[in-house]
């Protein structure tokens, strides 16, 4: 039942003595209420069952995980999915029709994350092969030979675009400044020459999350393609590629999707499908791959055309039941509570005194806060392990990236820990 919040309610609550958290799910609370419970400093809880699914990773029990933007913690969801697979293989030996159903699922519930139909979705092992097989699918006759890349893109996407340079392709980076990437340099960059624009939705050194809304038509206008590496914040915020008109979409699965390395999927929309042809491929890419005709090649319609050789089912597996657990709890319920975690967490860095280098306004950025270290970031990450956090480390800072089965306890903690050993 929905309880609506004002001030009326918060007042005498809290002179009472009740300071428990005054959000729960559904509750609407009205602006003045807001302030009053920020005034009274009661704390916020997310519209889903924290205590619930806490409880579905283990790891949690003993340690503080933040590193959600290098892999995400086993899940009891996850965990009970490889069993299922592996106890398939052990009781049938071989049970493909129930093995390319799971994969089948698996695109279908990545579909659901980013507004688009199971038909639009390929599989693959990484973003790094699809973002190659994209790569190979483009038309080398088309009179636009430019490839626009920022330098917010993970390096990988980088190097596969740079590789295909070798067929006449020119690629131009687009420079981070200050942590950012500027929109205005998407007009510079792009233009009638450009076949494509490989960009991030997110930059995974600091956070920075782009605007997508805004960059693609600009991108559009010029007559060139969209592909978004999705993997840095998928699962985080809403994202819908109909909405946002993209045209391609790659996200692998061990981050914010709860899953295991080995699998990524990619999304092709239909309008352009039949005009990209792959030449990294293989017999699951084909129209009839069980005809087992070496010498008929014959793409199969749509986005299953940019699937490969044979689909990573044990990681298929996992990825379903990590992704499940995503769109059960709501991509917006997780983006509401990771915001508040965003804010707590740059607020209480500072406090601290901490080298803070993401965005201080939560609307453009991921759940990844990103502290500048000294020394080597790697050991810093170690010193917070012997302290039971598990932090990532990238360059010269070490990123706390939190979930939606994080507190604002945690936040502390860590940030206290990070104190530590500066301190040392």
């Amino acid at each position: 039942m929905k309880s609506i919040l004002t001030a009326d309610v918060i007042d005498p609550a809290f002179k009472s003595g009740k300071k428990e958290p005054y959000l729960k799910r559904d509750d609407i609370i009205t602006s003045i209420g807001e302030e009053k419970a920020k005034k009274y400093e009661i704390p916020p809880t997310p519209p889903f069952d924290m205590e619930y699914w806490r409880k579905q990773f283990p790891l949690l029990k003993t340690h503080i995980h933040v590193a959600n933007c290098s892999q995400a913690p086993q899940s009891t969801f996850t965990r009970k999915a490889a069993e299922e697979y592996l106890n398939s293989w052990n009781r049938m030996g071989m049970d493909w029709n129930r093995w390319t159903e799971e994969v089948f699922n698996a695109k279908a519930e990545f579909a659901k994350l980013i507004g688009a139909d199971p038909s639009d979705i390929a599989v693959g092992t990484s973003v790094s092969e699809l973002t190659s097989a994209v790569a190979s699918s483009l038309p080398l006759n088309a009179g636009r030979n430019k490839v626009v890349v920022t330098d917010a893109e993970f390096p990988t996407v980088g190097f596969v675009w740079q590789a295909h340079e070798k067929y006449g392709f020119k690629v131009e980076f687009i420079p981070v400044k200050r942590g950012e990437i500027d929109i205005g340099d998407y007009d510079r960059y792009v233009d009638e020459n450009t076949i494509i624009a490989s960009i991030c939705d997110v930059y995974y050194y600091n956070g920075f999350k782009q605007d997508l809304k805004r960059i693609i038509p600009q991108i559009h206008e010029k007559g060139a393609i969209v592909f978004v590496d999705a993997y840095q914040g998928l699962g985080t915020h809403p994202l819908d590629v109909k909405q946002l008109d993209i045209d391609l979409l790659a996200s692998g699965n061990l981050k914010y999707l709860l899953g295991v390395p080995g699998v990524a999927f990619l999304y092709v929309k239909k309008e352009i499908a039949h005009s990209l042809h792959p030449s990294l491929t293989g017999w699951f890419g084909q129209e009839e791959p069980f005809s087992f005709d070496i010498h008929k090649m014959l793409y199969a319609k749509g986005a299953r055309r940019f699937d490969n050789g044979t689909p990573p089912v044990i990681s298929a597996y996992i990825a379903r039941a990590g992704m499940k657990i995503i769109n059960t709890v709501g991509v917006e319920n997780i983006c509401q509570w990771t915001d508040i975690l965003s804010e707590y967490c740059i607020r209480g860095a500072l406090g601290r005194g901490l080298d803070v280098i993401s965005p201080r306004n939560v609307g453009m950025k991921s759940p990844i806060t990103a502290i500048r270290v000294p020394g080597d970031s790697h050991d810093f990450e170690l010193a917070l392990r012997k302290e039971n956090v598990i932090a990532s480390a990238r360059s010269d800072v070490v990123r706390i990236a939190t979930h939606f089965f994080t507190t604002l306890e945690d936040i502390d903690y860590v940030l206290d820990r990070f104190v530590k050993i500066l301190e040392k």
